[in-house]
């Protein structure tokens, strides 16, 4: 059940010159972390993910990722309920549905058990005048404030692959901090494959202030090329 700690809001979103923008409460329209990650993507990842299209068929790799998509969507619902209500709820007999359910309680099981508060989840963000998105979930875990994020994965997932997960965590600390007075210097993702199979991934320490960093070029790259 959520601990209201802060009065949270939601930002609306509008598309703007074929761009989606989040716009903030002193009318601002700022983009997306993620579209700050995906418009300053290393070229040798942008030319690996076409290199998949084309091995697997550019219509299998639809299906594969709108399934992803899909699966995705119908776990983050599952664990928003559970941490609003307290409702693990019931799947019924849909199979996409069974599934996603069943990976949102191996989530709650093996990774929600351990945070001592829920302050928010499926939270807007944002740095005033620079960039904003929404995350998963704001707490405690392990008694540590911290940004989480729960992921769907096809497959189990190497720390070394995931490095875009990170830098958007210590995004949204450093919106959460600006905004409400925090001082977030931890992320976790729970993550669980299709299969259902359990990872956990904590960032802090000098670990986290490496992938700051790295965030803080990406800001300056997209803004010095995009804007």
């Amino acid at each position: 059940m959520i601990t209201e700690k802060y009065d949270y809001y939601n930002l609306k979103k509008e598309n703007i010159n074929g761009s989606r923008k989040y716009i903030t409460p002193d009318g601002h329209a700022l983009p997306s972390v993620t579209t700050i990650l995906s418009a300053t993507q290393p070229e040798e990842k942008k030319k690996a993910l076409q290199e998949w299209r084309k091995r697997v068929g550019y219509q299998k790799a639809q299906e594969i990722t709108t399934e992803a998509a899909g699966r995705g969507t119908r776990m983050h619902k599952w664990l928003e309920t559970y941490v609003l209500t307290d409702d693990r709820g019931t799947p019924g007999s849909n199979p996409y549905s069974i599934q996603s359910h069943k990976m949102a309680q191996t989530i709650i099981d093996k990774g929600l058990v351990n945070c001592d508060e829920f302050w928010g989840t499926e939270i807007s963000l944002y740095f005033p005048e620079i960039y904003a998105g929404t995350t998963d979930l704001v707490g405690l875990h392990d008694g540590q404030e911290a940004i989480m994020d729960h992921k769907q994965t096809n497959k189990p997932k190497k720390r070394e692959w995931i490095d875009d997960y990170f830098i958007q965590m210590t995004a949204y600390a450093d919106a959460h901090n600006a905004l409400y007075g925090t001082n977030i210097q931890k992320g976790v993702i729970f993550m669980c494959s299709k299969d259902n199979e359990y990872q956990e991934f904590i960032v802090e320490g000098q670990e986290f202030d490496k992938y700051h960093q790295m965030w803080l070029s990406k800001l300056e790259q997209y803004y010095s090329q995009f804007v």
